[in-house]
């Protein structure tokens, strides 16, 4: 039996599939220009060198594309996010300010695009509220720029799939690297869905180290670094490290800090670090509340939260945190922050065919 559904959910599941970008120009019995921005473009024949768009009949152009002999396809560029916004809107000269270059018939093709198809219009088909174009390609051009993406109703950007050369012979800093890439774009995705400001831990050569950050609507400082290094036995970042990571690894910097805190006449945070790192690796996330330690770097009080990522070999290799102001950031166990993130970290797992280590006792 169908279930019903209406046109906004049949949007948000077509977004799903990701597109390309492109704007499709013309131009009018009175030699008038004429663009509009279309992610419907798809190809259709080789031989014949065939190609396909749609427009809704609703839209204003669409009786100068219905009658016009010629389009051209301009596929966009990474860097055209401002150019596809332009000829998205209405307008009465969406040209203006905007570099082209006269086509087959006079039909301008704009610069900096990463592609172009000249077309002869073959055909039109109407399909419930659009009209399909059918196109016959008379002439191409390929730059060398990246192409825009989009999907899920923003922009994006194409790059390599990261898991082929992850999950074969590569080195481990090779790997590393790939891990990195795929959780970047998680990371983006993650801070949009709930709003906080979250950073991207790797264990480098000085201990625990932020190499992304992504910042939500109110981020909890203007002073957000990459490259920043973080201690083991203070921040979330270096705690999640110093619960999964081989001691023989973390140990050397826990040592370090525990006799600089000693020759600051202060108690060393070594104390009682086991059971800690215990419990942490119990609850499966570090959380810490309402620290000061980092008032210099932030401005004031913050509370933080951290989970691990894993590899083929059970070593974390990532560590996913998130910061925020004390009264702001939910750190709750249940809670959509905690949620969200360990769901990420498992998900990045499950991508890297990773699993934890056995618990260590």
């Amino acid at each position: 039996m169908a279930m019903p559904f209406d046109s906004r959910e049949l949007r948000q599941v077509l977004g799903s599939f990701v597109t390309g970008v492109t704007v499709i120009t013309t131009v009018d019995a009175k030699g008038q220009r004429h663009g509009l921005t279309v992610n419907s473009f798809s190809s259709v024949s080789l031989d014949p060198p065939l190609i396909l768009w749609s427009q809704s009949l609703s839209a204003p152009s669409h009786p100068v594309f219905r009658d016009a002999e010629r389009f051209v396809v301009n596929i966009l560029a990474d860097d055209q996010v401002a150019v596809s916004n332009r000829f998205a809107r209405g307008g009465d000269d969406k040209f203006a300010g905007c570099a082209t270059d006269p086509g087959l018939g006079g039909v301008p093709l704009i610069r900096g695009s990463a592609a172009w198809l000249e077309c002869k219009r073959m055909d039109s088909f109407r399909g419930g509220d659009h009209m399909v174009f059918l196109g016959q390609v008379e002439r191409i051009e390929r730059s060398a720029r990246q192409p825009l993406v989009f999907g899920g109703g923003r922009y994006l950007v194409a790059q390599a799939h990261d898991l082929g050369t992850l999950l074969t012979d590569s080195g481990p800093n090779i790997a590393r690297l790939g891990a990195v890439r795929v959780a970047t774009r998680a990371l983006v995705d993650l801070s949009d869905e709930l709003d906080e400001t979250l950073g991207l831990g790797v264990w480098g050569n000085h201990g625990a180290t932020i190499v992304r950050w992504e910042e939500s609507k109110q981020p909890v400082s203007d002073n957000l670094r990459t490259g920043l290094v973080l201690p083991v036995t203070t921040s979330a970042t270096g705690l999640a490290f110093a619960a999964w990571l081989p001691p023989e690894l973390t140990e050397p910097f826990i040592t370090a800090e525990a006799n600089e805190q000693k020759q600051a006449n202060h108690v060393p945070r070594t104390e009682g670090l086991a059971q800690r790192l215990e419990e942490i690796r119990r609850l499966g996330f570090v959380r810490l509340v309402g620290i000061d330690d980092f008032s210099d770097l932030y401005g004031g009080s913050i509370s933080a939260l951290s989970v691990p990522v894993f590899d083929p070999d059970g070593a974390m290799v990532l560590a996913l945190t998130a910061i925020g102001a004390s009264d702001r950031l939910d750190t709750s166990e249940t809670g959509k922050v905690v949620s969200g993130m360990r769901r990420c970290a498992e998900e990045l797992t499950q991508r890297l065919r990773g699993s934890p280590a056995p618990s260590k006792n």
